[in-house]
């Protein structure tokens, strides 16, 4: 009988092999332990100008106001342990509900007020228009401009008597509202302003995006018949998604921190109209020296924007368009 010799295994079929996934483990390239170790002290290197402030300014007060919200803190005296006690204070008390649903009012109000605006801007500066690069920096000037000199501005045009709004108004004849003087015009003048200084920001984020779309698909949809409408609704938009997903989350946790505009134009007033959670944070800590409310209030309004925030980013697998 006659025997076949066995072919020996070559190490560059035993690679191969192992490239293949016939061997487990074999051929995997490890790291020495001294190398790994330098490979990540060298990231943490890079890491820490960035790390540092980010434990400093965000964690480390988290952590801080976490522990502050379980305890009655006036600011001065020591802290006394009340466990749970504040969270089920704010939640009995109406006006924590009250609070939420003034920022809520905020938001529903400036965020389509801001988005189409912004849009409207984009829009008309993606076209060919002689100056666009000025325009742009005159749009973007507010947003960069700070809140309490936009606020006191905004105060100034509103003033129910010597308004410039107002004032115009009257020349046709129109008598004017109270504004921010008046409960029922109070948060329209702070949407109002509110939106005025966020325009030039979602205009520059929509613009990229507009700039962004391949103009091959205006084309096909020339061709296809599509009128401006139609071209807007069934090509810009949807290619427009992923901007417009980034400038809806980002308004919306700004919405949920409203504060300066509403400290600097009526201060919460007038009869609580305005007074919104952050602002409740605020007077809580350093009007009625309420610290430990103060924290968990923060604490329940972060649970809120995580919340909405998650239910965003599950919501938008099914509107966003990546492709």
């Amino acid at each position: 009988m006659t025997t076949v010799p066995l072919r020996s295994a070559s190490p560059d079929a035993g690679d191969a092999l192992a490239a293949r996934g016939g061997v487990p483990g074999a051929g995997r390239r490890t790291r020495p332990r001294g190398k790994r170790a330098k490979y990540t002290l060298t990231v943490l290197v890079f890491l820490l100008p960035s790390l540092v402030p980010l434990l400093a300014f965000v964690f480390g007060p988290m952590i801080s106001a976490g522990w502050t919200s379980l305890h009655s803190w006036n600011l001065i005296g020591p802290m006394e342990w009340v466990g749970l006690d504040n969270y089920a204070d704010l939640l009995t008390d109406p006006a924590t509900g009250a609070a939420f649903l003034h920022t809520l009012y905020y938001i529903v109000g400036y965020l389509p007020l801001v988005y189409v605006g912004g849009l409207a801007l984009a829009l008309a500066l993606n076209a060919k228009l002689k100056g666009r690069s000025l325009l742009r920096g005159v749009y973007f000037l507010p947003v960069i401009t700070s809140w309490v000199v936009v606020a006191l501005v905004w105060r100034w045009l509103l003033n129910p008597s010597t308004g410039v709004v107002n004032t115009v108004l009257a020349w046709f004849g129109i008598d004017g509202p109270g504004w921010w003087a008046d409960p029922a015009w109070a948060m329209p003048s702070i949407i109002l302003a509110s939106a005025w200084k966020d325009l030039g920001f979602v205009m520059v984020i929509l613009l990229a995006g507009l700039q962004s779309i391949n103009a091959d698909l205006y084309e096909a949809a020339e061709l296809d018949g599509a009128g401006w409408w139609q071209r807007l609704v069934h090509v810009t938009m949807p290619m427009l998604s992923p901007s417009t997903f980034f400038v809806i989350v980002l308004s919306l946790i700004n919405g949920f921190q409203v504060f300066d505009q509403v400290y600097v134009m009526t201060a919460g007033g007038p009869n609580d109209a305005t007074q919104v959670v952050v602002l409740e944070v605020y007077d809580l800590t350093f009007r009625y020296g309420q610290a430990g409310m103060a924290s968990a209030l923060s604490w329940l309004l972060f649970a809120v924007i995580l919340v909405v925030t998650l239910v965003q980013f599950y919501g938008q697998r099914k509107w966003v368009n990546y492709d």
